[in-house]
């Protein structure tokens, strides 16, 4: 009991470095949910790659088609703005769930809420490696170059997993007090991904409209996808993907300070 005590009384950043050093738990935890989605399946995991390359198979040709865009040009930009926007969809999805569907952990005993943020993470980068994969042959497909410049992509997606836990521990927060904003996120992230160019070119949009290409997604995924393309992501993206993140990090260290030893009686 008194050791239970002492860790609902740590420092937050006490309480944050304990959740996130424990690998091996979060990790294991992570691994064993996609086991289980797939369980008594003879493909496994695997169906994540095939059902994405169905899908961005499908697709590309209609939409090149519907847009008038050259197809070894578009489907490269589409396969990755597919594969990215599921990531952050999924990423946003779990980070609002992340505590009410670990309830029979916090419930039992103690645990570092941070740990449960990293295990969405890390369910959400297992699902992304069987998907990341399907780019490879339409790179090569579509005679694709990449040179130095595509180890930006590095950095950027290390900017995307620390916007990945600060939102997990924000929307995770909130999300377990008042369960409505669950769906309210939902609705908003089904309207950005028609905001964010997934499925349609930036150079197509008018420049009235401009403005668009201001929400944080989709200056995320210029950072991931433009690099993976051969090309250098516009400038404008970093400093603005920067604001984001400092703006996240602010809001969730904040929330998670104050209000991380109330979770479990919200569950």
């Amino acid at each position: 009991m008194s050791q239970v005590h002492s860790n609902l009384h740590r420092s937050a950043w006490s309480d944050w470095w304990e959740g996130t050093r424990r690998t091996d738990i979060w990790w294991t935890l992570a691994w064993f949910d996609i086991v289980l989605r797939y369980r008594r399946s003879m493909l496994g995991p695997l169906w994540l790659t095939l059902s994405m390359g169905a899908m961005i198979g499908g697709m590309g040709p209609l939409y090149s088609s519907l847009f008038g865009t050259e197809l070894s040009k578009f489907f490269p930009h589409l396969a990755l703005g597919i594969i990215f926007w599921g990531f952050f969809s999924s990423m946003v999805a779990d980070a609002c769930n992340a505590f009410v569907s670990s309830a029979n952990y916090l419930k039992q005993g103690y645990f570092p809420i941070s740990l449960f943020v990293w295990r969405s993470i890390a369910r959400n980068l297992i699902q992304f490696a069987h998907q990341i994969v399907l780019y490879v042959p339409v790179a090569i497909w579509a005679g694709i170059s990449i040179g130095w410049p595509a180890l930006l992509v590095f950095p950027a997606f290390a900017i995307a997993i620390i916007n990945a836990h600060a939102l997990g521990l924000l929307l995770g927060l909130i999300c377990t007090r008042y369960r409505d904003v669950t769906q309210i996120v939902t609705s908003l992230m089904q309207m950005l991904m028609f905001l964010t160019p997934v499925l349609w070119l930036p150079e197509n949009l008018p420049s009235r409209a401009e403005y668009i290409l201001w929400n944080p997604f989709a200056q995320m995924l210029d950072l991931l996808r433009t690099p993976l393309m051969g090309g250098i992501a516009n400038p404008y993206s970093w400093f603005g993907i920067l604001g984001w993140t400092a703006l996240s990090l602010i809001g969730s260290c904040l929330l998670f300070k104050k209000y991380r030893r109330r979770v479990v009686y919200w569950l």
